[in-house]
C-alpha cells in the first residue's frame, strides 16, 4: 500500500482552538510564554522586508539616537504579538478580517521579551456565513515589567461548534 494514502486513511481530525462559543465580551487571555526578540530575528525579519532603518541594523546609530541598542523593528513586534495570541484566537480555524486601532507605544530593543494578552471586546453572528461568528479581540504587547509596547484590534470569523 503506499504510505501517503495509508497516513491519509488513518489520520484523525483533531480540533484546534477555541470556536466562538469559547469568546465572550470581557473574557482576557494570556497568551503563553512571550518572546525574546534576538539580533538575529530582527535582521533576518528586517532584510527579508526591506526595512532598511539604520535603528534596526547598526548599534552605533541607534545608540547615538537615544537607544542602549539596536531597536527591533516595529512590524517584527506586531507580528511576534500576533502570532503569540493565534492558538488563543484564531487556530480554530475563520478568514481574517483585520487589524485596527494599531498603536506603538515604545520602541522596543533586542534582548527584550515581549508578552500578549487579548480581551474580547465584540462577538456576533453573521447571517452570510452561519457556521461562523463575528470576533473582535484588543490585544496588547508587553514587555517584562508588564508596561504596553504595542496594542491593537483584530477581527476575525471564528468557526462555531457544528
Amino acid at each position: 500500500m503506499d504510505v501517503v494514502a495509508d497516513l491519509k486513511a488513518r489520520a484523525k481530525l483533531w480540533p484546534r482552538g477555541n470556536r466562538f462559543e469559547d469568546f465572550v465580551v470581557g473574557n482576557v487571555f494570556r497568551h503563553h510564554w512571550g518572546r525574546t526578540l534576538t539580533t538575529g530575528d530582527n535582521t533576518i525579519f528586517s532584510t527579508l522586508t526591506m526595512h532598511y532603518n539604520p535603528l534596526y541594523s547598526n548599534a552605533e546609530y541607534a545608540r547615538a539616537h537615544g537607544h542602549r541598542d539596536l531597536v527591533v523593528c516595529p512590524l517584527l513586534v506586531f507580528n511576534t504579538v500576533f502570532g503569540l495570541s493565534v492558538e488563543d484566537l484564531s487556530e480554530g480555524g475563520g478568514p481574517f478580517l483585520g487589524v485596527d486601532k494599531l498603536t506603538y507605544h515604545r520602541p522596543v530593543i533586542v534582548g527584550e521579551t515581549v508578552y500578549a494578552e487579548s480581551e474580547v471586546v465584540a462577538c456576533r453572528e453573521t447571517d452570510s456565513r452561519p457556521d461562523f461568528g463575528v470576533v473582535t479581540w484588543h490585544t496588547k504587547g508587553l514587555d517584562a515589567s508588564g508596561s504596553i509596547v504595542v496594542d491593537f484590534q483584530r477581527t476575525n470569523l471564528v468557526r462555531k461548534r457544528k
